[in-house]
């Protein structure tokens, strides 16, 4: 299946050098995209496209921060989330990525959004995490104008609170995050399992600190791909944060590069259905590593998973799952 990349130049209009989420972390990252992939340059989202997840109020004040904003300064949020004067364009521009890859992919192409801000902890009414919109879930929602199912995976070091917020009680979007359980933000364990026709459609895997390839394998294998391959999506979204490496110095995940190609090519293997994958966090200096073995997942042979046993809380963890205590009816 062929593949290509969205990005370019403009996420550069919300940046505060020095932030661990600043541009000079996207062009680290996209050393590791091959010279020879597709490019594809980013369009441009409509407000109207956020209010598929967000509401207008909080879409019209991220607008006014932004323009209240004096040139060449980064305002904050939060302690963590900042904007610039040019930020609501940015990240305009970083929704409309995350929508092209969905629809490439649902085209029959792999497709990675490599594009900043972030978007997975933004939830329909307020930014957080360095997210200011969800761009994935709003990719998903603008899916779900056209198809039956979307799966979202997120294998970012965090929980990606917001977008299981947007589809928490929805049928039509199944949500897998495996993440580091405990930090930031305080969301995405086990119990948290969807409500109403969306009960069993959220699988949470939160690990613990020092986890490693064998211990993501592991939930993949025996929780992820077999209810993906239940769900029997159109189309597989990723929110593909690289900081569970073992150098991040936002984590204590020890993923090496190669994991994320496995992690990647498994999914790849799950489904028919094409990945459309769109950057979220990632921090560390072997980033541009793990972007590379990604692409290479989506572009041919796919690395081998992580040998090794993993941690007994995983282990524990999958068997849970598999035991009925933390059943997906699906």
């Amino acid at each position: 299946m062929p593949y290509s990349v969205v990005t370019g130049d403009l996420f550069s209009a919300h940046d505060a050098p020095g932030h661990p989420e600043s541009q000079a972390r996207l062009d680290a990252a996209l050393a590791g995209v091959p010279v020879d992939a597709r490019r594809i340059a980013p369009e441009r989202a409509t407000p109207k496209d956020l209010a598929l997840v967000h509401t207008p109020r909080h879409i019209d004040s991220i607008r006014m921060f932004c323009r209240e904003c004096p040139p060449g300064r980064a305002c904050y949020l939060d302690p963590d989330t900042y904007v610039t004067s040019r930020s609501f364009d940015a990240v305009l521009y970083a929704v409309g990525a995350a929508w092209q890859a969905v629809e490439r992919a649902l085209a029959g192409e792999h497709c990675f959004a490599l594009v900043r801000p972030p978007g997975h902890h933004a939830i329909p009414d307020r930014a957080m995490g360095f997210c200011l919109f969800n761009n994935v879930a709003v990719a998903t929602a603008k899916a779900l104008l056209s198809v039956d199912r979307v799966a979202v995976v997120d294998w970012d070091l965090h929980h990606g609170n917001g977008t299981q917020a947007a589809f928490y009680t929805s049928d039509r979007v199944l949500y897998c995050s495996v993440h580091l359980a405990g930090i930031f933000p305080g969301t995405g364990w086990p119990e948290e399992r969807g409500a109403g026709p969306g009960a069993g459609y959220t699988v949470n895997a939160p690990l613990e600190g020092g986890s490693t390839g064998a211990d993501y394998t592991l939930v993949f294998d025996e929780v992820f791909v077999p209810v993906l391959r239940r769900f029997d999506p159109d189309v597989v979204v990723v929110s593909a944060g690289q900081d569970a490496l073992f150098d991040d110095p936002l984590g204590s995940i020890r993923l090496l590069p190669e994991d994320f190609g496995a992690l990647a090519g498994m999914l790849v293997d799950a489904t028919p259905a094409a990945l459309a994958l769109v950057l979220e966090g990632g921090y560390g200096r072997s980033h541009a590593g793990a972007i590379g073995a990604i692409v290479a997942a989506l572009d041919g042979p796919h690395f081998e998973p992580a040998g090794g046993g993993a941690k007994a809380s995983t282990r524990h963890l999958v068997e849970a799952y598999a035991g009925g205590r933390h059943a997906v009816p699906l």
